[in-house]
């Protein structure tokens, strides 16, 4: 049976629409990814930036949520989101130069049952640049939705 998981992720502290030690990023938005493209992309001097996308819920031969859909990434057992960073300059294309991944697996399965997650996450790192890499509990938090 396939069940419907809504997410909601609120991205707070953003870094900025320029980044790097002399700028060199400049109309800096971050975007859910969608398959290999950006979807709903957020200037990055936002006050926050606010995803929500559905992805399908199947169990797994093992009794786990196994997640699918256009949003979701990486092998069953250890599929994941990505946030997206990139330029995008107006009336030009984006142009990615980092991401972070999210994982379904950290989000409490009790809550994925009920349907609904809301998240939040800070978008910074501690240089000043958007955050990147895996992003894990605590600093990415998931609650009911």
């Amino acid at each position: 049976m396939t069940q419907k998981l809504t997410v909601r992720l609120v991205g707070r502290d953003l870094p900025g629409a320029e980044c790097g030690e002399r700028g060199e990023y400049r109309d800096v938005h971050v975007a859910v990814q969608r398959g290999p493209a950006p979807e709903a992309p957020v200037r990055a001097d936002a006050p926050e930036a606010v995803f929500t996308f559905e992805v399908s819920v199947l169990q797994a031969p093992d009794g786990t949520p196994d997640f699918r859909g256009p949003h979701v990434q990486g092998k069953r057992g250890e599929r994941f989101f990505y946030l997206t960073w990139g330029e995008l300059p107006s009336g030009g294309d984006f142009t990615m130069f980092r991401r972070a991944k999210l994982w379904f697996a950290d989000m409490p399965p009790a809550r994925v049952a009920a349907g609904r997650m809301a998240g939040s996450v800070g978008l910074t790192d501690g240089e000043g640049m958007p955050v990147c890499a895996g992003v894990r509990p605590p600093e990415v938090v998931w609650e009911a939705g």
